[in-house]
């Protein structure tokens, strides 16, 4: 059997580690040009693993799974160092959040660190290119993809592939609408968007609760009716911009040695909406490229915790110093880019928090905006026998190890079915 695989990111390296003994040819499309250039954002920005039930994807992965897999990632470094945590094990903690209306998130984290992660994807690569049945074709942006006669063929080249894999992540999207225009019977649901902010605060404010658990995560109900959710908390960490082809958004990140004197994570409300909406990336672009129009060229907004509160602009800063450059940001007010329900799920998931963790509402702490995190189209795996969609771009999985997890458990039906 002939396998191409478009994307080398998690889900990739999860079926190609699941498939690489079992003789078959796989081919690897990857539009970087070459190892030390490719953006796997999953992995490349943080390298935040977690073995977890309860987040990570709309799919069940067997804990025993989720933890042999983050131990294949942690074999990968240079000296298997890394930090960890376990979220919500302590029951005062959980009813602490529980009384507030806060619905806490059980998970053991293991976080490689930005800094390792170059050499944790070389020497996966390496790994995988020792095979002979491996070979990896890097500046190649894969535009298409057709089937005919029960074999599929990559862009318009004639080398005919029994299976191709997609796993391209949510920054493939192109690809994949290239593609639902052929076969829109694949879409099973696409009406989910996160949309929120970064949010930056002084370590002290936190230091218990990530000597705690590294990474608190909570769900939260608010009064708009919008469940909120904490994502990606950073201890010591940095707040940097993400681009995408046609705008900026905002994004955290930690290092295992080099270290800040604030905390960020990010808070985000999930807006599920209904028929005939069918276009949640185009809503989610749309607020962002709204933000960078008053931000300016490839910058986001930044604004103090009272103004964000009270809509008025932040001309400036007080106690708190960014960690995000100066060049990467304007001071402003986020009110004028985001829908106000937005802005309110945000203050009263804020003001409900600081009564468990008090300082978290403090005036001058710092908002970032826009943060997004898009959900893929939901796709069904089931309609086309040589055509699989893997990870992030499938809609089932936003998470390194989910999406790692469920490239491993597609290669796994493959073979059963071979």
């Amino acid at each position: 059997m002939k396998i191409a695989v478009i994307g080398f990111g998690a889900a990739a390296i999860g079926f190609i580690e699941r498939m690489k003994t079992e003789g078959h040819e796989i081919v690897v499309f990857e539009k970087s040009k070459d190892i030390y250039s490719s953006s796997i954002s999953g992995i490349r920005a943080d390298g935040k693993l977690f073995v977890s039930s309860e987040m990570g994807g709309d799919m069940h992965i067997d804990l025993a799974l989720q933890k042999k897999l983050v131990d294949f990632y942690i074999d990968n470094t240079e000296d298997k160092q890394v930090e960890t945590g376990q979220s919500f094990t302590n029951s005062n903690y959980f009813k602490k959040f529980y009384e507030k209306g806060f619905l806490p998130v059980s998970s053991d984290f293991y976080h490689l660190g930005t800094d390792q992660l170059k050499m944790v994807l070389y020497n996966i690569y390496e790994n995988f290119k020792n095979f002979k049945n491996i070979s990896f074709r890097f500046e190649e942006n894969i535009q298409s993809v057709n089937i005919k006669d029960d074999k599929c063929y990559v862009n318009e080249y004639d080398e005919a592939f029994d299976k191709v894999v997609v796993a391209v992540g949510r920054s493939g999207h192109k690809l994949i609408g290239s593609i639902l225009k052929n076969h829109p019977e694949l879409i099973l649901d696409n009406t989910k968007v996160d949309l929120g902010i970064r949010y930056e605060v002084p370590n002290h404010i936190v230091d218990e609760i990530n000597k705690e658990m590294y990474e608190f995560k909570v769900k939260y109900k608010s009064k708009t009716g919008y469940m909120v959710r904490s994502f990606c908390n950073n201890p010591s960490g940095f707040v940097v911009t993400e681009n995408y082809d046609d705008f900026v958004t905002v994004n955290g990140h930690a290092k295992m040695k080099d270290k800040s004197r604030n905390t960020n994570f990010a808070i985000l409300v999930t807006i599920q909406l209904t028929e005939p909406f069918n276009n949640p990336i185009g809503y989610g672009s749309h607020i962002a490229k709204l933000s960078n129009l008053l931000a300016g060229k490839g910058k986001v907004i930044l604004q103090t915790y009272d103004h964000f509160k009270n809509s008025k602009r932040t001309k400036n800063l007080y106690r708190i110093q960014p960690t995000m450059p100066e060049s990467q940001y304007i001071l402003g007010d986020i009110n004028l880019a985001f829908p106000r329900r937005i802005i309110e799920s945000i203050i009263d998931f804020i003001e409900t928090l600081n009564e468990v963790i008090p300082g978290i509402a403090y005036p001058d702490n710092l908002v970032y905006a826009p943060e997004i995190k898009f959900y893929s189209n939901l796709l069904d795996n089931e309609k086309l026998l040589n055509l699989k969609f893997i990870g992030d771009c499938s809609g089932y999985t936003r998470s390194i190890i989910y999406a790692t997890a469920h490239g491993y458990l597609m290669a796994e039906e493959i073979l059963k079915k071979d």
